[in-house]
C-alpha cells in the first residue's frame, strides 16, 4: 500500500492559505484544505490557480 502524506488542517478561523509546490518539471497550487490545482508547466499559471482558489 503507498504511503500517504497527511494533509495539513486548517486552523479554525484562519481560511485557506495557499501555496505552490514543485513536483518535477510541474509547478501546482496546494491548499491547507487539502485542494491542488492541476499540473502546470507555468508557474505563474500555478500562481494564478492559488489566488483564484476560493477562501473558505
Amino acid at each position: 500500500m503507498p504511503s500517504q502524506r497527511p494533509q495539513p488542517e486548517p486552523l479554525p478561523g484562519t481560511g485557506h492559505t495557499t501555496s505552490t509546490a514543485e513536483r518535477g518539471s510541474f509547478c501546482l497550487a496546494v491548499c491547507t484544505c487539502g485542494w491542488t490545482g492541476p499540473a502546470r508547466r507555468s508557474r505563474d499559471l500555478a500562481r494564478k490557480d492559488a489566488v483564484r482558489h476560493p477562501a473558505g
